[in-house]
C-alpha cells in the first residue's frame, strides 16, 4: 500500500493509457511507482442478508385465535380490537415491527415504532 504525500490518502491504481498509475482519489496526486496488475486485486464482498417474508393464509387464519386481542381500529372497517404479534423485521438494533389483524374484517396491517 502506499499513501499520498500530499494528503496522506490512499493511493489506488488507475488505468492511464496503457499504463497502470497510482493516484489519489482526494487530491489527483499520482506516482510514477511501477505498478503492475499482480501488485494489486481490487474488488467489493458483501454477504446479502435474508428476508423473512410473512405469509397469513387460510390455514393459519384458525390460528389467529391464540393470539392475543388489542384495542386497535381497523383502518379498513374501524372495527376497535385486532389480533396483534410481533416479528423483527429489521437489523437487530431497531425496534421491532408490530402487525394487526381486524377481528371483524381480517385486513392485516403493521406499526413501526
Amino acid at each position: 500500500m502506499l499513501f499520498c504525500k500530499k494528503c496522506n490518502n490512499l493511493m489506488i491504481p488507475k488505468k492511464k493509457g496503457s499504463k497502470t498509475i497510482l493516484a489519489c482519489t482526494k487530491c489527483e496526486a499520482t506516482s510514477t511507482a511501477k505498478v503492475t496488475s499482480k501488485d494489486f486485486k481490487i474488488g467489493v464482498s458483501y454477504k446479502k442478508k435474508k428476508e423473512e417474508i410473512i405469509v397469513v393464509d387460510k390455514k393459519q387464519e384458525s390460528k389467529m385465535i391464540s393470539y392475543p386481542k388489542t384495542k386497535n381500529t381497523c383502518p379498513k372497517c374501524k372495527n376497535k380490537e385486532a389480533y396483534w404479534w410481533m416479528r423483527q423485521t429489521r437489523a437487530a438494533d431497531e425496534a421491532p415491527t408490530r402487525f394487526y389483524k381486524c377481528t371483524k374484517c381480517g385486513h392485516t396491517w403493521r406499526e413501526y415504532e
